[in-house]
């Protein structure tokens, strides 16, 4: 068993949970555009493999935010699944995709500054980070368009956008090539999922009409 022992010493983890996190993020983003419910499945699966890369690269922020993630996950399942009001012949039907509700723009705003804010300050204060601007910047956001995404709103896309495109960047300056790879492309089905979800929602309105 000595030939085992030495792949696995001599393997570079960081490059196969890169690739393994390629995958999944490809999964992930197929369900996510076609607003599958399973979207949640995978992403219970892909903070583990995620966790792992980003801590062993410094990216201290991202690596806390998949805890983050896998709580989030099931609370979207939850939403997803058992939020929409009953619909006809008192049938429970899935939560349907929507707009984010103007009232809601400030006070989520509010809450990303703040997210960044503190989660600079931990960086700067007890990691040591070289990139706690960007890293806060992007874990913040993408806190605030999971729980966008949980509640369905078509606008999680736009957040995305900002964020895969940061990310990308800075993945490369990590030196991380699937993930930034894979944020590339994340950027460019961000446009895609917008609109797909607008025609979905468009779909939606239709169909409770002839209801």
């Amino acid at each position: 068993m000595d030939w085992l022992n030495n792949l696995i010493t001599q393997t570079d983890w960081v490059r196969v949970t890169d690739v393994a996190g390629l995958v999944l993020g490809l999964l992930y983003l197929w369900l996510e555009f076609k607003a599958s419910i399973w979207l949640w499945l995978v992403s219970v699966i892909m903070p583990i493999v995620h966790g792992y890369t980003y801590f062993a690269r410094g990216l201290y922020a991202d690596f806390g935010m998949e805890a983050y993630y896998v709580l989030v996950a099931i609370y979207g399942f939850i939403i997803w699944k058992f939020g929409a009001k009953q619909g006809a012949g008192d049938k429970k039907k899935e939560k349907p995709i929507t707009h984010q509700p103007r009232r809601l723009i400030i006070p989520t705003s509010v809450v990303f500054l703040l997210l960044w804010g503190a989660i600079w300050w931990v960086l700067v204060s007890f990691t040591d980070s070289k990139v706690p601007v960007l890293d806060s910047f992007t874990t913040s956001l993408s806190m605030v368009a999971m729980w966008a995404l949980a509640q369905k709103w078509v606008e999680q896309w736009l957040l995305w956008l900002v964020v895969d495109a940061v990310c990308c960047g800075l993945y490369i300056y990590k030196q991380i090539p699937f993930s930034a790879s894979l944020y590339g492309f994340y950027t460019i089905m961000a446009v895609l999922g917008y609109r797909n979800w607008l025609r979905l929602m468009r779909h939606q309105s239709a169909g409770h009409r002839a209801d």
